[in-house]
């Protein structure tokens, strides 16, 4: 069937083909104010029949009131931002709000243009990824007047409300228990940590650990542009080229499944010859020959627990929702 292009079809046409008034129309696409079911029924058909679409901008302007939750997060390149979205999703439906997102890829001024053009549609809220944002951007969610939610990250000072884990602290944990387990030549892959503020702040953490064990990290493979799992196979590859090892942490479980794979390849034994460590805790980390060792985020209770706070209009806060270690069996 070839689709042509038309006018969309206006509120004055439905209310023409359903026989009442225009403000009868707007009542019951709202749900609000007084009208028989004979006539909702009536309307009902004839928007379905037109395939008309409610214009909500103009709906927002009139009532002032928005029900839009704008996230700008900064990559669907993985799973852990999806997972975020999930969470929420499922709370904002169920209370009448509607999500929209725009994505970042890790660029501070990209965020700042992206929550600009949010703004302007005037949401109840922001959601953002952490607290390391450009002045512009700061100095417009304090304008704005909507409430700001940071996620996934508590290494910092909050705006308004903020949800997730203390990364420096999962770092140290990941150094702990590599330590414990006696490994002591360790080495790291990771992505850009200029951008990924996150990933910079448990590297930071790990090294931390490492120090004040009396260890140092031997060596260490950023690969340029994102995180995936075929830069994680690589970057291994690249480090165990210079470098004599007994354990890896990885910036995320997408790189670490990369190492893992370099090693079945290769035919590396895991983990006697080489441990391999990573972050999230994602399912197929889970199903892998040998589970990957990691440590857990709460991605999803992040999205859930972030929309409550929205759709609650909560005071400002702080939640920890913590992390857990994954022992898994490659490490």
């Amino acid at each position: 069937m070839e689709f042509k292009h038309h006018t969309a079809v206006t509120l004055a046409e439905v209310a023409e083909a359903a026989g009442v008034g225009e403000s009868t129309v707007s009542r019951v696409l709202r749900n609000h104010g007084s009208f028989s079911k004979k006539t909702r029924d009536r309307v009902m058909e004839a928007v379905e029949r037109l395939g008309y679409v409610p214009n909500r901008i103009a709906g927002t302007l009139a009532s002032a009131g928005s029900r839009l939750v704008a996230f700008v997060i900064p990559s669907l390149s993985n799973i852990v931002f999806p997972d975020v979205l999930r969470g929420a999703s499922s709370v904002l439906e169920a209370n009448q709000h509607q999500a929209v997102f725009s994505v970042t890829d890790y660029d501070a001024e990209r965020e700042e243009a992206l929550v600009a053009a949010m703004l302007a549609w005037r949401p109840t809220a922001v959601m953002l990824a952490g607290f390391e944002h450009t002045e512009g951007t700061v100095k417009r969610l304090r304008a704005s007047g909507c409430r700001v939610v940071e996620m996934l990250d508590l290494d910092g000072t909050a705006l308004d409300l903020a949800v997730g884990l203390s990364n420096r602290s999962a770092g140290r944990t990941s150094a702990d228990f590599l330590l414990k387990r006696g490994y002591r030549r360790i080495g790291y892959v990771g992505h850009d940590l200029d951008r990924d503020t996150r990933a910079r702040k448990r590297f930071g953490g790990f090294c931390e650990a490492l120090g004040a064990a009396g260890f140092a990290l031997v060596d260490r493979e950023i690969c340029a542009g994102g995180s995936s799992v075929e830069s994680g196979r690589l970057g291994l590859e690249r480090l165990l080229a210079r470098s004599s090892l007994d354990a890896v942490y990885f910036s995320n479980d997408d790189m670490a499944l990369g190492g893992y794979f370099h090693c079945l390849a290769r035919g590396i034994s895991i983990p006697s010859q080489l441990a391999i460590f990573g972050y999230n805790g994602l399912d197929i980390g889970r199903v892998t020959p040998q589970p990957l060792s990691t440590i857990r985020t709460p991605r999803v209770e992040t999205g859930r627990v972030a929309a409550e706070l929205v759709v609650t209009d909560a005071p400002p806060q702080v939640v920890d929702l913590g992390f857990e270690l994954i022992e898994g069996a490659t490490a």
